[in-house]
């Protein structure tokens, strides 16, 4: 049977390589709904490609230019805006798998509605598990949505995991490999003065630059540390992340017997999209086979948490539980937005972070609307540290 797609932040990187691996697949595969926030020229483009019935964009004034440019090409697309349409196209029969790849809390509402909807719902929004937790879960479970995760390191766990609940307890740890980022190898007294231009510049991956600074500071591998946490349910003290400069490893999976297991393949984002679109069957995803002859060396080295303070502060949000990596996400979000606008320097990304932690009451994470209290706290905190910080010359 044809899976139909909602495809949610379809302009950005994971939504490339997404429409890369549907375009290979016609047969197996089309799209009901694309959205996209104010790129409304790549999404018309999308849209006359993949024929979806409905797109989906932030705001009025894009949605006009949209409709224009899709109806004087002659195609019959629905033009909606907003975050309730998000959410309606989220929910909606017109799919059955919702590939969730916007970035931030702005995809949490959307993605929460695809699962208590019980849709299959591809996740590359790691924000809506570090955001609520045990709430998404909880929908997850009850509305028998299905829920598979599509970051890399996140998918490579699930490949390499015992395939029945039951077979848990063999399992010792999780290992999310890491590739470093640009400055893995950079003395943290010389990260103060980083551009956002460097802070951007990957060795391994091509992602937005939202990701690429998360990378850089290894947030993105905090948070991944939380995703896992649930996804896995596993604690934290059972989840390890290891520096592997190549890329080639995605992450392993620890068992009492001795054995690890881990999912190899080159550093492209198609091949866990192929692998969670087309489970549990394998299909061509356009990436190369790994040649390990040709690569000859795979390195390993542990974390330095003075060179990534953000992945030390996400383990101890994490540790703290409650609303912590709610406010640690929003604080991040507000804190490399201000980086990426160069008004505040590197280093200032985790003393923003920090410092809204310390600020803010930790609660239970008792409802949605709680975490969404806490999310707005977070940012309103660091939009006050951040106006006390010294702008970068």
């Amino acid at each position: 049977m044809q899976k139909r797609l909602t495809l949610l932040g379809s302009t950005g990187s994971i939504g490339d390589s997404t429409l890369d691996v549907v375009a290979r697949h016609p047969q197996r595969f089309s799209v009901y709904a694309l959205t996209a926030h104010r790129n409304g020229e790549k999404l018309v483009e999308q849209c006359l490609r993949f024929t979806p019935e409905v797109a989906v964009v932030g705001d009025a004034d894009t949605a006009a230019q949209v409709e224009r440019k899709l109806r004087e090409a002659g195609s019959k697309t629905v033009v909606t805006y907003g975050p309730q349409a998000l959410v309606e196209v989220s929910k909606s029969d017109g799919c059955d798998t919702v590939v969730a790849a916007i970035v931030g809390a702005a995809g949490l509402a959307p993605t929460l509605a695809a699962a208590k909807a019980g849709k299959q719902i591809l996740l590359a929004n790691k924000e809506a598990l570090v955001m609520s937790g045990d709430i998404f879960i909880d929908a997850v479970c009850d509305s028998g949505a299905v829920l598979l995760p599509l970051d890399s390191e996140h998918n490579a766990v699930f490949q390499c995991f015992p395939r029945e609940n039951a077979q848990r307890d063999g399992v010792t740890k999780i290992i999310l490999t890491a590739s470093g980022g640009p400055f893995r190898t950079r003395e943290p007294s010389t990260l103060v003065n980083v551009t956002p231009d460097e802070a951007c510049k990957h060795p391994n991956w091509s992602m937005g630059r939202k990701i690429s600074v998360d990378s850089a500071t290894m947030m993105n591998k905090g948070l991944e540390v939380i995703e896992a946490h649930y996804l896995f349910d596993l604690p934290g003290e059972r989840i390890d992340v290891l520096i592997h400069p190549q890329s080639v490893i995605h992450s392993m999976v620890s068992y009492a017997d001795g054995s690890v297991l881990a999912q190899l393949g080159n550093p492209d984002m198609r091949t866990p999209i192929a692998h969670a679109l087309a489970y549990p069957e394998r299909v061509d995803s356009g990436v190369a086979q790994l040649d390990l002859a040709q690569i000859a060396t795979l390195t390993f080295e542990k974390p330095d948490y003075e060179r990534f303070p953000c992945l030390a502060l996400a383990m101890q949000a994490l540790s703290a539980g409650g609303v912590a990596s709610t406010a640690l996400n929003a604080a991040n979000e507000v804190a490399v937005e201000a980086f990426l606008n160069r008004r505040i320097g590197f280093m200032a990304i985790a003393q923003t972070v920090d410092a809204v932690l310390n600020a803010l009451e930790n609660r239970t994470a008792s409802s949605l609307e709680v975490v969404l209290e806490a999310d707005a706290a977070a940012r309103r905190a660091a939009h006050t540290i951040i106006d006390s910080l010294p702008v970068p010359a």
